[in-house]
């Protein structure tokens, strides 16, 4: 009997975890029905993809305890990978005589650079546009968590290796295209379907890696694995003196967060129709740290909406005629202000409400019962 209540509870419990992921899911795919304009659709999937980066750090931050300020690099890499790929199927206009890029013909380069040549292959762009990030990333934790380095020099680290591969990729302008980046690509296409940047294909492919994001992420946490690198975050030495390789996870996690942010890197080229150094610049990278703050970054669901909601701020206040001048000081002091009163962020917020409306019902509930109970009694 206690086996099945206890059953009950964990499926109750996973329940009420899962349904705000889902209904987000949900909303996010039924949002075109609301969206008629094909302009206004391409913004929400810009700010879509942000949102699946900020779930990336959400991910390596609120739940592994590892804050990266470098996030965008992770993310300017899989820009790259995907833009690579997109040139090479360029129309001929774009490119030399003998297939090369144009910004390699301007700075006359004779042949496609060897590790250009496997981006023929959309499959290897896919591919290498997560396992690139994940590998870079794995690299780099084995040389910071096997040496116990932690805390903010993580996040020094972090973003001293981000600024040095931007400005790699600025200076090695005949194969990047340093800073005009890589445009004039070619449309996205798989199994015959052309994903245009104002389409409603790409906004479902832009969806559809939402859930995928969030699903995965979610699994993670409540996986064993997950559960550890959690433990760690709370108490690294005690999970170590219980014989765990605290590196080992601590590398599996930054790898994954560095796999996902990836992933979002590739979307945002097909959405914006080409890649950037700014990708891979410090101002996005630390702009993901406060929108995942202000969704609340022990949230994975908090912290996409974080980026999302803010993000459209963002770019709702820096069109306005009246905020065109002060949009940077209204978004840095709302910052503020949530660091300040809630340091959990919207999410901890919104949790505060949801226990307040149960408490309110479960008095009201008592004091029914009890109203009953007295009138049987006197009866």
């Amino acid at each position: 009997m206690s086996l099945n209540v206890s059953t009950s509870n964990g499926l109750q419990r996973l329940t009420a975890q899962l349904a705000p992921l889902l209904i987000v899911c949900v909303l996010v795919f039924l949002l075109p029905v609301l969206l008629n304009n094909d302009f206004l659709l391409n913004k929400v999937a810009r700010y879509l993809v942000l949102g699946i980066l900020t779930i990336s750090l959400g991910l390596s931050w609120g739940f592994g305890g590892i804050l990266n300020l470098g996030q965008a690099m992770s993310f300017g890499l899989g820009s790259y990978a995907m833009a690579m790929a997109l040139k090479l199927k360029t129309i001929p206009v774009h490119t030399g005589a003998s297939g090369l890029p144009d910004f390699m013909v301007w700075n006359n380069v004779q042949a496609l650079p060897w590790f250009w040549v496997p981006f023929r292959s959309l499959s290897f762009a896919i591919a290498a546009g997560m396992i690139v990030p994940a590998l870079v990333a794995a690299a780099l934790g084995w040389f910071m968590f096997r040496g116990r380095v932690t805390g903010v020099y993580v996040s020094i680290i972090t973003l001293a290796t981000m600024v040095v591969i931007n400005l790699v990729i600025i200076d090695q302008q005949s194969y990047t295209g340093g800073f005009n980046g890589i445009t004039d690509l070619a449309q996205l296409e798989i199994l015959g379907v052309a994903f245009d940047a104002y389409g409603r294909a790409t906004y479902y492919l832009v969806a559809g890696c939402v859930a995928l994001s969030l699903l995965v992420a979610f699994a993670f946490t409540r996986s064993r694995a997950g559960l550890i690198v959690q433990a760690i975050r709370d108490h690294e030495s005690r999970v170590r003196y219980f014989g765990y390789d605290v590196a080992l996870y601590q590398i599996f996690v930054f790898a994954l967060s560095a796999a996902i942010a990836g992933l979002a890197g590739m979307l945002y080229t097909v959405v914006m129709e080409f890649a950037s150094p700014t990708f891979l610049g410090v101002q996005l990278s630390l702009s993901v740290v406060v929108w995942c703050a202000v969704g609340g970054r022990q949230s994975l669901v908090g912290a996409f909406l974080g980026a999302v909601l803010v993000a459209g701020m963002q770019g709702a206040l820096s069109e306005s005629a009246a905020f065109l001048e002060t949009w940077t000081l209204v978004m840095g002091a709302l910052f503020v202000l949530v660091v300040l009163f809630l340091p959990k962020g919207l999410a901890g917020l919104a949790q505060v409400v949801w226990r307040w409306i149960v408490q309110r019902r479960h008095a009201a509930g008592g004091g029914v019962a009890q109203g009953v109970g007295q009138t049987e009694g006197s009866t």
